[in-house]
């Protein structure tokens, strides 16, 4: 093992978490930042949006960055710019410099991920990458966990300013660190003429095809889709450039993307379940919240907590799952326990309702931490232990890409489907609900008797009846909610149960053991 190992992999699990943390830590601040800087919903969303968009264009392509730079000061360069753009948006007097200066992060914070991960799966020998894989992993979990935590604390005691101004003297440790033991990594046989020339018709395509896309998936639903004409045009361009692109980069020389990997079925497969575990993700990490919010009335920080626990045995586990790697176990052995593990946390989320405790909630985020545990590591292990210099750096960058893609297709999904059938279940139980109807009569009487009388003299004699239909309607409400839930949860069963195709397709060689390796 390199001496160096344990600075090294303390660097990139340091760079790591700036980068998860500040992808959810901002969330829960967003109310008190339009307040504060008078802008609307739709405005205050790019902070966002644009940190989103940013991170998923530099993503496929920064192994060709850091390879063209060198790993080494452009690794160290991302650290420090990520950390100056991060105290720019703690000072942004306006939203437009807050936005700016958030787009900037996304850029910095998309190569510093899969950069990490390679460091780590350079760095470390089989019979110690498990370790590697489970220390990094474990950041890599508890990290969008404490985002909302931390995000909700820190703007409640010290301003919505100090969730950006915190990367400060992390960044800097980082840096300092990351000076002292990141190293250029060794030219390949056959690697040193690559990559000398800019493909800029290549660049400018992946632009225009990954930020269209990921644009429309952020911003679809608050826009109402394809009524936007916004989201037509970038979903026409999106459209015309990917297969453009493809064709382009399977034309020339000196790819931006080598998208000839994909020709190999395990890079494949691999990004297909990356994307089904980035769905599986970011969809309940969606839903969940908006459900305790709703029932149990639950502040962002108290949500935040109540993920912890889950992402804590997460974290416990994968040492386990890396040692049983190491010793042998079939890493599709391991990811067919964690597909079949979200299937069962997906069913226990059918059985949710107005009378759920948080017993149950919890019951089924432990479930969730069970199943990322048996994913995580053996998916990115698969995939990643067939390769090593350039190609590794790529097929890392592939992989967090789809994660992300992935993530977001989630997460559109559940906000568009969540609205459509709340509309369509409150037109079906509006028909159902009406002083007309023997049950709501006698509903309406039992409230309307059960409400304190000193009430209608105080506030007037029709206070006790609109008291009642204002119960009657929050009960409508909340039957509504749960039954479109538990519609989406059913579709969310179906759509994660395609997952399981390209996990029978993967073909892993049973003759030698997989490296372990952990991936964000």
């Amino acid at each position: 093992m390199n001496k160096n190992a344990p600075y090294i992999i303390l660097v990139a699990v340091m760079a790591s978490l700036l980068e998860i943390i500040d992808t959810s830590i901002v969330n829960v601040a967003l109310p008190t930042m339009m307040g504060n800087l008078g802008a609307t919903l739709e405005d205050i969303s790019m902070v966002i949006t644009g940190y989103a968009i940013a991170n998923a264009i530099v993503l496929p392509f920064s192994s060709w960055l850091s390879e063209r730079v060198g790993r080494r000061k452009y690794y160290l360069s991302c650290i420090l710019a990520f950390t100056a753009a991060s105290v720019a948006c703690g000072l942004a007097p306006n939203l437009f410099t807050l936005t700016l200066f958030r787009i900037v992060q996304g850029f910095m914070g998309g190569a510093l991920l899969p950069t990490s991960q390679a460091l780590i799966y350079e760095q470390f020998p089989k019979e110690k990458a498990g370790i590697a894989g489970a220390i990094f992993g474990m950041s890599v979990m508890i990290g969008p966990t404490l985002g909302p935590v931390m995000g909700g604390y820190l703007t409640d005691q010290l301003g919505w300013r100090s969730i950006f101004n915190i990367n400060l003297p992390l960044g800097l440790i980082t840096f300092f660190l990351g000076s002292l033991y990141i190293v250029d990594r060794p030219k390949l046989e056959g690697e040193a003429a690559q990559n000398q020339k800019l493909d800029v018709f290549g660049l400018v395509l992946l632009i225009l095809s990954v930020g269209c896309l990921q644009f429309v998936l952020e911003r679809g639903e608050a826009d109402d889709w394809f009524a936007s004409k916004t989201i037509i045009f970038n979903s026409i361009i999106f459209i015309v450039s990917l297969p453009t692109f493809i064709w382009w980069e399977l034309k020339i020389p000196n790819p931006i993307i080598n998208i000839r990997l994909f020709k190999n079925g395990i890079v494949t497969n691999g990004v297909g379940l990356m994307m089904g575990l980035g769905f599986f993700l970011y969809s309940v990490i969606l839903l969940i919240p908006v459900f305790l919010t709703r029932s149990f009335h639950y502040s962002a920080t108290q949500t935040g907590m109540f993920f912890i626990p889950g992402s804590i045995l997460t974290a416990m586990m994968m040492p386990f799952i890396g040692n049983a790697m190491n010793k042998g176990v079939h890493p599709k052995i391991l990811i067919f326990i964690g597909l079949i593990s979200v299937e069962i946390c997906l069913y226990m989320m059918t059985h949710f309702s107005s009378l759920t405790n948080s017993q149950e909630v919890l019951a089924m985020l432990f479930m969730r931490g069970f199943a990322l545990a048996f994913l995580f590591v053996p998916i990115n292990s698969s995939i990643l232990s067939e390769f090593k210099g350039a190609a590794l750096a790529q097929v890392s960058g592939l992989l967090n890409l789809f994660r992300q893609i992935g993530g977001s297709i989630g997460v559109a999904f559940v906000a568009t489907m969540l609205t459509k059938n709340s509309a369509q279940n409150y037109l079906d139980l509006r028909s159902h609900v009406s002083l007309l109807n023997t049950q709501t009569q006698q509903l309406f009487q039992q409230l309307d008797q059960s409400l304190d009388h000193k009430l209608g003299t105080l506030t007037g004699m029709d206070a006790l009846n609109h008291g009642a239909i204002q119960t009657i309607k929050h009960k409508v409400d909340e039957q509504v909610f749960m039954m479109s839930t538990n519609q989406l949860v059913y579709y969310l069963i179906i759509i994660f149960a395609f997952t399981f195709i390209p996990l029978f397709l993967l073909k892993i060689n049973r003759n030698r053991k997989v490296k372990v390796v952990d991936a964000h």
